[in-house]
């Protein structure tokens, strides 16, 4: 929560009409005026309207939200001694639990200054049992939760009564919520509320959108199926707007089905400075560490006051932190955030970035958020950001007032990422944002938050069918699918129903469902949620090892790696985590036994869903600035001669066009082309390509995808292939099907579901699955309903979420049929520029630390020499 400390306006009217005087004081003593879009939102809660606020980084967002409720606060007086009634007033939704004690930690400051009766607490995983207990008997007027809490709370027996009396909801940072299955979770338990407290008012805090509408719909509880118009004529043009100078006019047609919160647009603030690293090193033609710049990065933090350093991932987290400390000679104060590290590093951390302690953060996406950092000055990003909205967020860190522009310096980590970088930098500028359109709600989490109801209280099937088309992502869901998924908690559905441990409801003789048992309504609040942990081993860092190999006694827990990655260890492996260097001193109590070593060559461990897909808007853009060399001026020279002996060797095709290259090398053929859609969706292309190519006889030995492009060898030539057939979008049918039905990426997406449904539960009282016993469990059942059932409803889900989950399969759907018939071909005699980085991918991920460098360094040589030789 950040208010601007520039001279105040005089107080307005409008202000003096709205505020209590204690309120207007509040604010004459620190020197600020309230803005325009905190007005609205109190005018808006005046009239009884929920609201959107869309505004920048630094203005005031969350002091907007709460302002309401603190004024009715205020206004009913302290609580009567000994009065147990419950008087839970407003409800804030966070993403992360971290923001949430944040925000908390902020909102008492206004409150104890201008003596407001109001309690304030928070409710996280992190929170002692005995006040969460308590939270149920006494609750306080304000309690900031996260999703996964809400979920909780209303499968207690005595929700209604905790929420009766809820007044206003407000959810934080909803872009960063709607598009994900938490937000289905959310949207769900926004329907229950209703039902609990009628009316209550719900205020949505955002950073800048691309498309405001959806954000909207998602607020509002939607009208029931049987309501709804599905005629195109019943088009209502009078969006509400905010008449000040703070609103943005939306004259557009929305259908009168489709309900809309008030909508209220903050003022844009200073545009970005953004800029590209220009480094005096040669830019690596392929890899993600950036080390080429390191030198560099750590002068410009040594310029800077405070710097916040993200990546995307763990991994890089930690090779640049690691890089940093080497270059450190000054011992600059340089911390590392990131989600595996364990809760008391990360708040330590989070301590000292607030108090002004640090000149650095490496961190990956658990900063992204509007946590209030103090005086961060600069943001860098190292690697390309995969996207533009994400990339605004980011460095909205920087400089985190309005009237202020936010400074950040991109810093690719190899040439197609300058490329990406620079598209990116021309979004933020321009204020251009990627959306990713409207969701339809997950089944299995559907299926969660049934289960939950029924742990609740007994519910009528056709009750909460309506109750949960009024939430958006759910609003077109057809009544059968939705009888599918009651039959499928109460059953298991038609392959699994002998099996009772798969009956989780029973149907009453009046026709109402409620839990099986209370055995059931604890495992369901074990396992609530949507985030799907990979299995975690704690490691746990010793001072020394006896030579029994035991460790010795304390030590301290530094964070999770993933179960995988310590199974592939052997005793004396050295990695990297959590900043330093460690040995692996083997396993006791199912932790791992590290100690401090040097080593400069340790494993950097790599973590499942770590990186970020490469947004249709940057991926658009980067194929248009291939295409025109009039846009290479502003690229640094280095890349720009790579483009020119590329168009020079081969080709560079238009922005509409794929470019395929054939060519020979060693012993092999090769296939490239370069559809920039995405790693995800070039590996399912891959795979399909290869399958198809298999049958052709053009004997495919493997495949290796970038973000960029998509490289096959075989041991045939593969450019006389009719490149138009093996690309055609069939593939997409009997190919796609045959390839997921043993694909082991949709055994990981039903796993995933069946985790999320409850049909496979990790958490047990006392106990808990390894991750070997849960993929057994799941690959057992996906086998079952794949021969027996292959229509269940988990299967349905699984199909649903290998659209754009790890398989990407409707972006591939969308790349056939954006290069049908618009497919260059080009038979080379070697290999050319543009395909060297993705050539040096191939195998690179079996090597590790500086032998990486040297061997990738030496593989690089041979390939640059040959594709830019000119004769």
């Amino acid at each position: 929560m950040t208010l601007i400390d520039a001279p105040a306006p005089e107080i307005s009217a409008e202000a003096r009409d709205l505020l209590p005087p204690v309120f207007l004081d509040w604010f004459r003593s620190r020197g600020w005026a309230p803005r325009d879009h905190q007005l609205a939102l109190l005018e808006a809660a005046r009239a009884g309207k929920s609201s959107l606020l869309i505004a920048p980084t630094g203005g005031g967002k969350t002091l907007a939200g709460f302002l309401p409720s603190l004024v009715e606060l205020a206004g009913k007086g302290p609580r009567k001694p000994g009065l147990r009634a419950p008087r839970l007033h407003t409800l804030y939704m966070s993403p992360l639990k971290a923001l949430a004690v944040d925000i908390a930690r902020n909102l008492e400051t206004p409150v104890e200054e201008m003596g407001l009766p109001v309690t304030i607490e928070t409710r996280t995983g992190d929170t002692p049992s005995n006040r969460r207990q308590r939270q149920l008997r006494q609750p306080p007027d304000i309690l900031l939760t996260t999703p996964e809490q809400l979920a909780l709370l209303l499968a207690y027996k005595d929700a209604e009564r905790f929420f009766k009396s809820l007044k206003c909801v407000i959810l934080d940072e909803l872009h960063a919520l709607q598009p994900t299955k938490r937000g289905d979770l959310l949207s769900l338990g926004l329907a229950r509320l209703e039902a609990y407290a009628p009316g209550y008012r719900r205020i949505g805090l955002s950073a800048t959108v691309a498309e405001p509408d959806i954000l909207r719909g998602f607020l509002m509880p939607q009208d029931s199926p049987d309501q709804k118009s599905v005629s195109a004529d019943t088009a209502d043009t009078a969006v509400p707007t905010v008449s000040s100078v703070y609103a943005l006019s939306l004259e557009r047609a929305v259908p009168k089905k489709e309900k809309h919160a008030h909508l209220v647009m903050g003022r844009a603030g200073a545009r970005p400075d953004v800029r590209i690293l220009s480094s005096e090193e040669r830019i690596p033609w392929s890899g993600h560490t950036a080390r080429h710049a390191v030198p560099e990065i750590y002068d410009i933090i040594k310029q800077r006051k405070t710097t916040l350093v993200f990546v995307n991932t763990r991994s890089q987290a930690e090779m640049i932190f690691q890089h940093l400390w080497h270059v450190n000679d000054e011992n600059l104060p340089i911390a590392l955030h990131h989600g595996s590290l364990a809760r008391e590093q990360r708040r330590k951390v989070e301590a000292a970035m607030a108090a002004g302690g640090l000149r650095a953060v490496v961190c990956t996406s658990t900063l992204d958020l509007g946590i209030d950092w103090g005086d961060v000055d600069l943001v860098i990003h190292i690697g390309a950001p995969k996207g533009a909205s994400r990339l605004l967020q980011r460095i909205g860190r920087a400089n985190h007032r309005l009237d202020d522009p936010s400074q950040a310096l991109l810093v690719p980590a190899n040439r197609f990422e300058v490329l990406e970088c620079e598209a990116a930098r021309e979004a933020a500028i321009n204020n251009v944002l990627d959306g990713g359109g409207r969701r339809l709600g997950g089944l299995d989490v559907l299926a969660q938050h049934v289960l939950g109801v029924a742990c609740s209280a007994p519910f009528r099937a056709d009750d909460l069918y309506k109750e949960v088309t009024s939430a958006a992502p759910y609003a077109t869901l057809p009544r059968a699918t939705f009888d599918r998924v009651i039959d499928f908690v109460a059953t298991g559905g038609y392959a699994l129903r002998t099996y009772d441990r798969y009956k989780r409801m029973v149907e009453r003789p009046d026709g109402k469902f409620y839990a099986a048992s209370p055995r059931v309504a604890q495992q369901y609040r074990l396992n609530v949620g949507t985030i799907v942990d990979v299995p975690k081993i704690k490691i746990r860092l010793v001072k020394k090892v006896t030579s029994a190999g035991r460790a010795g006694r304390g030590g301290r827990i530094l964070g999770e790696i993933e179960e995988w990655f310590i199974e592939q260890l052997t005793w004396g492996d050295t990695f990297l985590f959590s900043g330093k260097v460690l040995r692996f001193e083997g396993m006791a109590e199912a932790e791992a036994i590290v100690t401090r070593t040097r080593d400069d060559t340790p494993m950097v461990p790599s973590y499942y869903g770590g990186k970020f897909p490469l947004s249709t808007y940057l991926a658009e853009r980067v194929r248009h600035i291939l295409a025109e060399p009039k846009a290479w001026g502003s690229l640094p020279p280095q890349v720009s001669e790579w483009l020119k002996i590329q168009k020079y060797r081969s080709v560079l095709p238009r922005a509409d066009q794929m470019l395929v290259e054939c060519f020979p090398r060693s012993d092999k053929y090769y296939m490239v082309c370069y559809p920039f859609d995405g790693r995800l969706a070039h590996q399912s292309l891959g795979m399909l390509l290869t399958k198809r190519l298999d049958r052709m006889r053009a004997a495919p030995m493997g495949f290796v995808a970038s973000e960029y492009a998509l490289a096959i060898w075989g041991a045939r030539d593969l450019g006389r292939i009719d490149m138009a057939a093996l690309f055609d979008e069939d593939m997409m049918g009997d190919d796609l099907d045959a390839w997921l039905a043993d694909s082991n990426l949709l055994k990981r997406t039903f796993r995933n579901c069946a985790i999320i449904s409850g049909l496979i539960e990790k958490h047990y009282p006392g106990q808990e699955k390894t991750g070997r016993q849960v993929t057994f469990s799941s690959d057992l059942i996906y086998d079952v309903l794949r021969d027996h059932e292959p229509d269940h409803i988990l299967m349905q889900a699984t199909q649903q979420d290998a659209a754009t989950g790890l398989l990407d399969i409707a972006r591939l759907g969308q790349l056939l049929k954006r290069i049908k018939g618009r497919i260059v071909l080009r038979n080379l005699d070697r290999v050319s520029p543009l395909a060297v980085p993705v050539l040096l991918d191939i195998g690179k991920e079996t090597v590790h630390g500086e032998v990486a460098e040297v061997l990738l360094a030496e593989a690089a040589e041979a390939l640059i020499e040959e594709a830019t030789r000119l004769e």
